[in-house]
């Protein structure tokens, strides 16, 4: 083989493993690859091995398919209250369609960038402050709405919106941070009164029960006391009724004379005043023929008379 020949073999070899490079094409998992024939879309490469006409075909763009996250920066937008709000927003989206992000759109990217801008500030733009800082979820369910609604025809596919932060003005922070403050100073003075309130209630009732529980001890121990005074008269009384009935028996059994029992009467009426419920000492009409009786004992008697 000439020098020729093998130069000429060389360029076939080399010209062939070119070609065939051109035509092979593997597009990597989760992305996509836009083919143009000739200056026009042709078809949509998918992962895995793909042949192409080299030459003829050539690979416009690679669509990434994954769901994708972009925070934007701070953007300042404007109340009800004419208050200017700086919100920083973050986007997760994803490629639905290779084609319509291609051809629909000049940047997909920067178009998203946009229009979640000018949602948000028609969305915040019709609320206060408050309502702003307390309407997160509204805020982001509206602009995911209108977001996927408007890049349906992009091939893209709004899954979630977030907000990051809400930062109103310096002045704002301020303002409200005192009205914080004080509201917190309010609500510690309310409970601590309420707790004093409770305490002194809790006092009041502790002493009113130990009042009542004193009063009911004493009125019972008055009661013991009067029932046990009663017992002991009574017993008292039977204790003497059963030793005047013993000297009653005693002097019943030794048959006496009419001057002994008027003697015994005498020894007894003493005894008998001495009881603490005899207030009153009645005297028995009796009394004088006793008397007389013990008189006529005690005095000499006179010598019998000669009949």
């Amino acid at each position: 083989m000439t020098t020729e020949q093998l130069i000429v073999a060389l360029v076939v070899v080399a010209a062939v493993g070119f070609g065939v490079a051109r035509t092979i094409r593997i597009i990597p998992q989760a992305t996509a690859a836009i083919i143009e024939r000739l200056g026009r879309y042709h078809r949509t490469l998918t992962p895995g091995l793909n042949l192409v006409v080299p030459f003829i075909d050539r690979i416009k763009d690679m669509i990434d398919l994954r769901e994708q996250v972009v925070s934007f920066p701070p953007q300042p937008v404007i109340t009800s209250d004419n208050l200017v709000v700086s919100i920083d927003t973050v986007i997760y989206f994803q490629v639905t369609n290779p084609k319509a992000a291609t051809y629909e759109i000049a940047n997909f990217l920067v178009g998203v960038e946009q229009l979640t801008v000018t949602t948000l500030r028609n969305v915040v733009g019709g609320m206060d402050l408050e309502r702003t800082l307390t309407s997160r979820e509204e805020i982001n369910t509206e602009l995911r709405g209108s977001l996927d609604e408007a890049t349906g025809k992009w091939g893209i596919r709004v899954n979630r919106v977030e907000l990051k932060a809400i930062d109103p003005p310096a002045s704002i922070q301020d303002s409200m941070e005192k009205q914080m403050r004080a509201d917190r100073d309010k609500r510690a003075a309310v409970l601590t009164a309420e707790g004093q309130r409770q305490a002194a209630i809790l006092a009041a009732e502790g002493e009113k029960q130990a009042a009542v529980l004193r009063a009911r001890g004493d009125a019972e121990a008055a009661v013991l006391r009067a029932q046990a005074e009663a017992e002991a008269q009574a017993m008292r009384a039977k204790g003497q009724a059963d030793a005047i009935g013993m000297v009653f028996k005693a002097i019943h059994e030794g048959n006496p004379d009419q001057h002994l029992l008027a003697y015994q009467y005498l020894q007894t009426l003493p005894e008998i005043a001495k009881g603490d419920a005899n207030k009153v000492w009645i005297v028995p009409s009796e009394m004088g023929k006793v008397l007389e009786g013990l008189g006529g004992l005690f005095s000499p008697r006179e010598p019998d008379k000669p009949a």
